[in-house]
C-alpha cells in the first residue's frame, strides 16, 4: 500500500508517493488531472492521499481522488498532528510550515531543529527537542526578490540565483545577482549564530527548491533534505490514520 501526498504551495503544486514506512519513491511537480492521477495508479498501488495547500480549498484535487482511494485526508488547521504547536495564531500558520516542522522531528526527533525553507518566502522556524513547533520568520524568498527588484524600479533587469560568490560585483546584473544572493545568506548566518547562542546543539535543516544555492554557502553545518515536507506529510497521514483505530 502507498500513500499519495500532494502540496499546493504559492507557485506550484508537488506530489509525491511515499511507503507507509516513510520511504519516498517518487517525486513531481503538476497540477492534478485526470491522466495524472490514471498513471500514477497504474503504477502504484494507492489507498490514502494527504492534501495540503497554502492556496485556499482544492476542489479539483477533491474531485479526482474521491472514490478513487480508501482515504483522503484534507490537512488543515484542525487536523491532529504528531507535535504541539506554540503559536498565537494557529489557523493562519501555513500548513507546510507544519508539515516542515513534524518532518524535522521525524528525521531528527530529540534534538533541537531549525527548519529553512527556501520558497517564494523563505522562512525559519523552531522546533524544540521536545516536539513542539515554536514559530520562526517569514520573509521574501529569493526568486521572489530578484521579482521585487525589477517590479518596483525604472531600469534595473530581472536576474536570477547565481553561484558565483563575490563581494562586489562589476555590472548591474552581477550588483543584483550578489545583493540578493548575499542578502539571503547575512540573513540566515545572523539568524543561525543567534539561535545557536540559545541551543548548542541546533540542528540546521534546509529544504525547498532553492535551498541547493545556500548549502555550501552558509559556514555551518547543515542538513539538506528536499523531501522534508513529504515526510512530515507522510508522518500527519500516518499519526491521523493510526488513532482512527
Amino acid at each position: 500500500m502507498m500513500n499519495l501526498l500532494i502540496d499546493r504551495g504559492n507557485t506550484r503544486t508537488k506530489w509525491a508517493v511515499a511507503e507507509s514506512a516513510g520511504r519516498i519513491v517518487e517525486v513531481g511537480m503538476a497540477e492534478p488531472t485526470e491522466a495524472w492521477i490514471g498513471a500514477l495508479m497504474c503504477r502504484y498501488r494507492l489507498t490514502r492521499a494527504i492534501c495540503s495547500s497554502t492556496r485556499g480549498a482544492m476542489a479539483d484535487v477533491a474531485a479526482l481522488l474521491q472514490g478513487r482511494l480508501d482515504e483522503v485526508l484534507w490537512f488543515t488547521a484542525e487536523t491532529p498532528v504528531p507535535i504541539g504547536i506554540d503559536y498565537r495564531t494557529p489557523e493562519t500558520l501555513g500548513r507546510d510550515r507544519v508539515a516542515a516542522a513534524v518532518g524535522a522531528m521525524t528525521l531528527y526527533g530529540g534534538r533541537n531543529c531549525l527548519v529553512v525553507d527556501f520558497g517564494t518566502a523563505l522562512t525559519i522556524d523552531l522546533v524544540t527537542a521536545d516536539g513542539v513547533f515554536r514559530g520562526g520568520t517569514i520573509s521574501l524568498g529569493l526568486t521572489s526578490r530578484f521579482r521585487a527588484l525589477e517590479a518596483f524600479t525604472a531600469g534595473l533587469p530581472l536576474c536570477e540565483p547565481s553561484d558565483e560568490e563575490a563581494l562586489q560585483g562589476k555590472s548591474t546584473r552581477e550588483a543584483i545577482e550578489q545583493g540578493v544572493m548575499h542578502s539571503v545568506s547575512f540573513e540566515l548566518e545572523g539568524y543561525i549564530a543567534r539561535m545557536e547562542e540559545k541551543f548548542s546543539d541546533l540542528c540546521v535543516i534546509f529544504t525547498g527548491g532553492e535551498a541547493k544555492y545556500f548549502v555550501k554557502r552558509i559556514k555551518n553545518t547543515i542538513f539538506a533534505e528536499p523531501n522534508l515536507v513529504f515526510c512530515g506529510l507522510n508522518r500527519i497521514l500516518e499519526y491521523n490514520a493510526t488513532t482512527k483505530k
